[in-house]
Parts: structure tokens; sequence; C-alpha cells
């Protein structure tokens, strides 16, 4: 595998997803008022593709272990890139809504391999740069996306944001597809089982969380299939979680390290949107330029992480990092004057992308090679749910009266509360040498299965 094409399709692949986030958002009035849809049913454009990805995750990372990375990257670019047609060519709400699943279910398959692609074509000691150069495109795709979807949706309309992403799908899933990567010695059954109990548990999640109609129903079901998912977990022969990834404590600190941040940003993402627009009057021009210091701090952080990383090692940059995010979060709601604003989003942006860069960076090389896909999955789930937990917890604390000031401290105690994880991250591990020493300790081993 060339690691060069890798991880541009790596990069490619992770910006694609992030584009259709951010400028879907933008594209949301403008398609309420061509296809005269009401505002739950627009909103199920966005709960509908979440659901999708995030009860798959897991499982289409399982598959990339099995059938190998790059074929199921390729599948999901070139079944991202077809739907994303077939949303712009949409005669009605209800196909958008449907063919954003099947973006979501294609989305799924191609995210986690984003991550297994980079695990299989780089030795654990270089896994640090390539993490970084992925971290800092997403940044890129958030800054962009927002005025790239504005001129989109002003010019040629909201059908064209789709369009967006079908000629790099393309192109970046046909040539994963024409790559033959090596075959897994000993590839692991697929838990078909434990696949379908994780996805029912994390969609119910999903739609618990949003707060939809119907969701104590939907709580009370992931609790009762998420036990059934761990019995069944604990009693297989060939568990969908591998006892080398969620057995890992690093692993589980990093996943629990990027709920926590990916929470906080999120949730302190939308309480702001009130604080800037709301008490502070800002009209919507004046607070994207505001808030545009956190994408550039983004993906300025992502490269310097990976020097720290090699310096101090992931435990110390973890949480000087999350520490980071949590003094911007509390600057953020403290801020009235334009240049507090942009230094508190500067801060909430170098946080974060350092964070991103960090935890991903344990996630993935903890893993072994043959387990890299669920990794991936984990760490994408990790990604999709904090967002959910985030808003969850500012609109649930903003509707009690507190004001967007309120969300905001809580979720910087949340970030501060993610820098000191009750499991331990790897110490200073960030040496070459260390680095060679633990590759060479997780070189696979024949399944005795």
């Amino acid at each position: 595998m060339n690691p060069r094409l890798t991880l541009a399709g790596s990069v490619a692949g992770a910006v694609i997803v992030a584009l259709d986030g951010t400028v879907l958002t933008l594209a949301q009035p403008a398609l309420q008022r061509d296809l005269d849809a009401s505002f739950a049913q627009v909103q199920w454009t966005s709960t509908g593709y979440l659901i999708a990805v995030a009860s798959l995750l897991v499982f289409a990372g399982r598959l990339g272990d099995r059938y190998g990375h790059h074929r199921v990257f390729g599948i999901g670019m070139l079944g991202f890139g077809a739907a994303s047609a077939g949303i712009a060519l949409a005669p009605g709400i209800g196909w958008v809504v449907a063919l954003r699943v099947v973006q979501g279910v294609f989305g799924a398959l191609a995210q986690p391999a984003t991550l297994g692609m980079l695990r299989a074509a780089f030795p654990p000691d270089r896994l640090r740069a390539p993490i970084a150069v992925r971290t800092a495109a997403i940044g890129v795709a958030a800054a962009v996306g927002p005025v790239l979807g504005g001129a989109l949706v002003a010019g040629p309309g909201w059908r064209a944001v789709f369009l967006l992403n079908v000629v790099p799908a393309v192109v970046f899933g046909g040539l994963a597809l024409a790559v033959r990567p090596a075959r897994s010695a000993s590839p692991a059954r697929l838990d078909l089982p434990g696949a379908l109990l994780l996805a029912v548990t994390l969609a119910c999640l999903v739609h618990a969380l949003v707060a939809l109609p119907g969701w104590p129903w939907t709580a009370a079901t992931a609790t009762v299939t998420g036990a059934a998912f761990v019995r069944h977990e604990r009693r297989t022969a060939s568990p969908l979680l591998p006892p080398d990834v969620i057995g890992s404590a690093a692993v589980g600190s990093a996943l629990g390290v990027l709920v926590a941040a990916s929470a906080a940003l999120s949730g302190a993402l939308f309480a702001g949107t009130f604080l800037l627009q709301g008490t502070l009057g800002l009209d919507p021009l004046h607070s994207a330029l505001v808030s545009l210091p956190l994408a550039l701090l983004m993906v300025l952080a992502a490269p310097s992480c990976a020097v720290l990383l090699r310096r101090a090692g992931a435990r110390r940059t973890t949480v000087a990092a999350m520490t980071v995010l949590a003094l911007g979060i509390l600057a953020l709601s403290r801020a009235s004057a334009t240049p507090a604003l942009c230094t508190a989003f500067a801060l909430v942006g170098a946080g974060f992308g350092s964070v991103m860069v960090a935890a991903t960076h344990v996630v993935v090389r903890e893993a072994a090679v043959e387990s890299a896909g669920v990794a991936g999955g984990l760490q994408q789930t990790a990604m999709n749910l904090g967002p959910v937990l985030g808003v969850a917890a500012a609109t649930a604390l903003m509707g009690s009266g507190g004001g967007p000031e309120l969300p905001l401290s809580v979720l910087a105690a949340l970030a501060l509360a993610g820098a000191v994880p009750g499991r331990k991250l790897p110490g200073r591990s960030g040496t070459a040498s260390d680095d060679h020493d633990q590759s060479r300790d997780r070189t696979p081993v024949p399944a005795r299965r």
C-alpha cells in the first residue's frame, strides 16, 4: 500500500464527510422553502444521517478488518457520492431524508477505514504526522465549509451543495478499489448478533439524546439492548469488540477524552451562537468572523501536537490540550468584546485540535493491525456521540433558564474533568525507540480460536 496515496485517500474521505456536515446546515433553510417541508422534516435530514452513521461505525470498521480497509473505503466513497447526487436531484423532502440515511450508511463504511488505512500503511512510530495532517484537513473543511456552502446556496442553490462531493468521492473511491491490499493472515468472523445489538443500542441512544418524540421508549430500549450486547460479547467466541481493543486502558481513556472534548466543543458552539447573536446582538456574518480563529487554530495546532507527542508523550499532551480547551470555553462564557471573543475561540480551537490528534493517535496506535478498523470505528463513534451529548446538555441547561453562560461554564468543567481521565493514557512514550519497542510487542500472532 502506497503510504502517500493512502494518506491522500484518508484525508479526502475525512474532508468529504466533514464538508458535507458543515454545508448542510447552511442549505437547510433554502431546502425547507424549496421543498415546502416542515421544520421536523428538515431536522430529520441531519438526525437520520446521524442515527445511521453512529449505529454502524464499529461494524463497518470490523468489515474493514475482515475484507480490507481500502475495499470498504472505496465502496463507502462511491456510495456516499451516489447518494449525494441523488439528494441533489430529489423531488421531495421524503427522498432527501431517505437518501440522507443511505448516505449515512456509506459514510459509516468510509469513516473508520480512513484510520484503518493509516494504521495498516504506517508503522506506529510514524503515525503522528499522518493523523495530524488528517486533523488539520478537517479543520480546513470546518473553516471553508460555511463560506463555500453559503456561496453555493446564494448562487446555484442548495442542490449544488450536494453535488460538491460527487466527483472527489468517485475519484478516491475508484482509486481505493484499484488497490489490492495484503489479505489478513487470520480474519476474524463477523459477529452479526453483536453488530445488530450495538446498532440498535446506539441508534436508540442518539434518538433519545436529540429528544425526538418517544425518546423515553428508545432510552429504555437502549438500556436493554446495551446490557444484552455486553452479555453477548462476554460469551461469544468472536466478539465484535476484540479484547485487545476494549481491554486496553489507554484506548478506553482516549475514547473517553474524545467524547468529553467533542461534547464540550459542540455544546459550547451551540450555546455560543445564542450568546453571540442573542446576548451580544451580533449578526450572523459578524458571529462567523469572530469564531473564525477556532478553525484557524485547529489547523495550526494539529502539526504542533505531533511534535508535542514526540517530546512530551500522550498523557501530558492530552492533559495540556484539554486544559486549554476548558480555559477557552470558560473565557467564551465571560467575553463580551471582539478581541476577547476571538481569543476565546482561538483557545478552543487550539485545545480541540490538539486533543483530536493526541487521543486519536493513542486509539489507532494501541490497536493491533488486525483490529485497526474496530479502533477507528470506536474513535468515530466517540466523535459522533460527543456532539449529541454536548448539544443535549446545553439545550437542557439553557431551557432551565440559566442562559448561554451557564452551559458554557458547565461544559468548561466537563473539559477539565476530561483532562484527568480515570484510566491513564500512555506516559512519556513519544520517543522513536519506545514506539519501536511497543510496535514489536504488538506483532500479530495467530488466532487460537
